[in-house]
């Protein structure tokens, strides 16, 4: 990894470039959190410092599914590129939403939901404790299928760095790229709060698997997104951004009576209460439509 050290501060210095432009384009416009950016920007800093050093326990990771893998698979043509392309977003659309379904993945992507509007530096905003949670699990098929361990960590930075334009506001849809492409408007759904939006549009270059397992939502005119986690980080303390999940978690696990209850604290999806009175997004749904008067 030493080797891309170069490139990485070259592509960092264009993407919080792109950011700073923004930011002082909506702060001219009197509506920019600079408390906010700046803690993104930590949580950049610290996450980029062990790869600058050489250290990855992402590669360490695959390079033992490696040493297992069924066949070595040469990408030196655009059948190759291509299918790579397709497997690592079909491995990421399930990464996205296991981090949103399963809480011990949430712990660390709740972080990248935490900002309270959504901004270019948002998208600086991941976690420090990612790698902890062991996510890259979810593209190890591709290595173990035959694609070199170093290859899928750059397809998947190359797939990360497409989504930086996505967390804007100011970008309208984009017509028939809809229906194909992660787009800013599909990105904006997917960082919303509002109950009818959680849950939706996991895909990162593409929206295609959405579509394919039915997590696709559009935005719509009528309802603006509120952006931010359900109970919104009011903090600008970027160690409660970073380990409040995990101290919510632990809090869960100290009251835990049960094993069913530990499980479940650790691998329900977010909000989950044994009782049945959690505020997982199907409970959120199940009481905003009871107390819909339209409603059934």
């Amino acid at each position: 990894m030493r080797a891309h050290v170069p490139l990485l501060l070259s592509l960092l210095g264009i993407v919080l470039g792109a950011a700073l432009v923004e930011a002082l384009a909506l702060s001219a416009r009197g509506g920019f959190d600079w408390k906010s950016a700046a803690i993104s920007v930590g949580d950049l800093l610290g996450r980029r410092l062990p790869l600058l050093l050489g250290v990855s326990t992402s590669g360490a990771l695959l390079g033992v599914v490696w040493r297992f893998r069924m066949q070595t698979l040469h990408v030196d043509g655009g059948a190759m590129l291509l299918l790579l392309f397709v497997g690592q977003e079909f491995c990421y659309y399930w990464y996205h939403r296991a981090s949103h379904r399963i809480r011990w993945f949430w712990l660390t992507h709740s972080v990248h939901h935490s900002p309270n509007d959504l901004t270019l530096a948002a998208a600086f905003r991941i976690g420090w404790l990612q790698h902890l949670t062991g996510a890259i699990v979810f593209f190890a098929p591709l290595v173990w299928l035959g694609f070199p361990p170093q290859l899928v960590i750059i397809t998947l930075s190359l797939n990360l760095l497409y989504q930086f334009w996505l967390h804007a506001t100011w970008i309208p849809r984009l017509g028939w790229l809809e229906y194909v492409f992660n787009t800013p408007s599909a990105h904006r759904v997917h960082h919303a709060a509002n109950i009818e939006y959680l849950d939706a549009n996991y895909g990162g270059v593409l929206v295609v698997f959405d579509r394919l397992f039915g997590t696709y939502v559009h935005e719509r005119e009528d309802l603006p997104c509120r952006y931010g986690l359900v109970h919104a980080q009011t903090s600008h303390n970027i160690l409660r951004v970073e380990f409040d999940p995990w101290i919510a978690l632990a809090r869960d696990l100290l009251r835990a009576r049960s094993a069913r209850e530990v499980l479940g604290a650790v691998f329900a999806p977010p909000g989950w209460r044994a009782q049945g009175d959690g505020e997982t997004t199907e409970d959120l749904r199940r009481r905003a439509a009871c107390s819909d008067p339209r409603g059934g």
